[in-house]
């Protein structure tokens, strides 16, 4: 099986062009699932669905999420899907089976004034300097904090205020900035990002202390210190910008096609849980303003 799943993982990256972050997920969840066969004395061509019913029990076992549990069965149904591609077996045990259903969550998201309080926390170093654009960009593109590590600067297009973004799936979309973020570009890559790179050369926009690459756990650090000096008692992520982005700009108006297509959502059904922090803050807007909303009958 070790084999089979080492052919699995080329197949998704030479032709399906996943990420590599997508492709560690997918190892992972297949080496869970053949330890698991191994404990079970199991092999991959003999389960039935009785096993699939059995691994599912396993997953719950492990106190895993709805949503980790789901991501399991799509990893190992894909690979049982690509073995009947290849003729290895005929059919997949787990072709009919589905997981638990998802709680659905609100997103987390910040108010305005939570945001300038973020960007207060930043100081007038360098690396200040390059904490304060990686705030704007979040908020003013809603960007995934996977796309902004992966920002070069030959795709930023400064006139036009526009960054071309290589999304989920290797699809290309553009977004957009504001003045306020254009002129903070302008100010990090000819002063701050040169003083940290010191001589070398990096074609990455945001990088670290180092000079390398930034990451995505180097960004999560940077808002965890940017939250503990700021007033922000609630647990935020960098991924809330994003959610606050969207919200945002559902609450002035913005169509939510239009939002879909800035966030890159494959499907309008993702963007469309957006649409429910809107409404709450609609009903919390209407409850302030009626006049006859806090009078009793």
């Amino acid at each position: 099986m070790e084999d089979l799943i080492e052919d699995f993982l080329k197949y998704l990256e030479l032709e399906k062009k996943y990420s590599l972050n997508t492709i560690e997920n997918y190892e992972r969840d297949l080496r869970d699932y053949s330890n698991y066969l191994y404990n079970k004395k199991k092999k991959y061509n003999d389960i039935m669905y009785n096993d699939v019913t059995d691994y599912l029990i396993h997953l719950s076992g492990e106190k895993l999420k709805a949503t980790s549990i789901n991501r399991h069965l799509s990893s190992v149904r894909s690979f049982y899907n690509y073995l009947i591609k290849k003729k290895v077996i005929s059919f997949s045990p787990f072709k009919s089976i589905s997981g638990p259903k998802r709680e659905q969550k609100l997103p987390n998201y910040l108010k305005y004034e939570e945001f300038l309080d973020l960007l207060e926390a930043c100081d007038e170093t360098d690396l200040g300097i390059r904490n304060r654009l990686i705030l704007e960009l979040l908020f003013a593109t809603g960007l995934r904090v996977s796309e902004l590590v992966s920002v070069k600067l030959k795709d930023i297009g400064f006139k036009e205020r526009e960054i071309k973004i290589i999304g989920k799936g290797n699809k290309t979309r553009i977004v957009y900035f504001n003045l306020t973020t254009q002129k903070l570009i302008s100010k990090y890559v000819t002063e701050a990002r040169q003083n940290i790179l010191n001589g070398r050369h990096n074609d990455y926009l945001i990088v670290n202390h180092l000079g390398n690459k930034i990451t995505r756990r180097g960004i999560a650090d940077i808002l965890e210190k940017l939250i503990k000096k700021s007033s922000i008692k609630h647990k935020i992520s960098p991924h809330t910008l994003r959610h606050t982005f969207a919200t945002l700009l559902l609450n002035e108006g913005m169509d939510i096609r239009e939002v879909q297509e800035l966030l890159g959502h494959a499907r309008l059904s993702t963007t469309s849980i957006y649409t429910h922090v809107s409404n709450e803050e609609l009903r919390r807007v209407y409850l302030k303003s009626h006049p006859r909303a806090h009078k009793k009958p």
